[in-house]
């Protein structure tokens, strides 16, 4: 069974009502980015950043998993499929895919923060005060800007046994991330779906573009590849 990997980011999850990281102001709902996702931001005003979480967090358990969702999963039936996806939502897995690798992190999950190895279940509100087993201060799992990605390595020892490459709804801008597309084998078939792809055709060798939002681009996707 050949080997699919799937990398994707925040373009598969608006469709489900998950507003993507950031609007053209460089604000993320409302606020600079770097207020709410690094770690200066969480030392300067943890209560701003807990609250903000908070909210992603309440709005993720509100909304589903979209067809784009389920097809990957559908793909599982022919292909050895692994899903590396820069969202911190838990979409895949509520889509039951099976193979899921969180590069920057989990949105419905803790952790302490001394202790990155303390990660707990977390669906409910994360306040301060909230102490880990090591006393100290709970924050969210997610990667932020400044911070190792720690999945990347595996990341990489994935992405370079592939025998198919899709990506979905990310803009290959934001690093680490992005510079997965450079391990694939020479020649290995590229899908590239975002209606407002920012990848030249001309850019990879056998790259095909689907200009096309997740849900009907990976329809389209299911037909080509099968």
């Amino acid at each position: 069974m050949k080997k699919l990997v799937v990398l994707t980011g925040a373009g598969i999850s608006a469709e489900s009502g998950i507003n993507t990281f950031r609007d053209v102001n460089g604000l993320w709902e409302g606020h600079d980015i770097m207020e709410v996702a690094s770690p200066e931001g969480f030392y300067k005003n943890p209560e701003l950043v807990l609250d903000f979480y908070n909210q992603r967090r309440k709005q993720l358990l509100e909304v589903k998993p979209n067809k784009a969702h389920f097809n990957l999963k559908e793909l599982e039936n022919y292909f050895d499929v692994t899903i590396i996806t820069q969202n911190v939502d838990d979409l895949h897995e509520r889509a039951n895919s099976k193979n899921i690798m969180h590069l920057h992190g989990e949105l419905l999950k803790s952790r302490s923060t001394k202790n990155d190895n303390l990660v707990y279940t977390c669906s409910k509100d994360i306040l301060l005060g909230d102490l880990a087993k090591d006393k100290a201060q709970l924050r969210p799992h997610i990667v932020w800007f400044g911070e190792d990605v720690p999945m990347l390595e595996k990341a990489v020892e994935i992405t370079e046994k592939a025998d198919v490459l899709v990506i979905i709804g990310t803009s290959m801008q934001v690093y680490p991330a992005a510079s997965l597309i450079n391990f694939i084998k020479p020649k290995t078939p590229i899908y590239f779906i975002d209606p407002n792809p920012s990848i030249n055709k001309n850019a990879f060798n056998n790259l095909t573009i689907i200009k096309d939002v997740a849900s009907t681009g990976t329809d389209e996707l299911l037909k080509q590849l099968l």
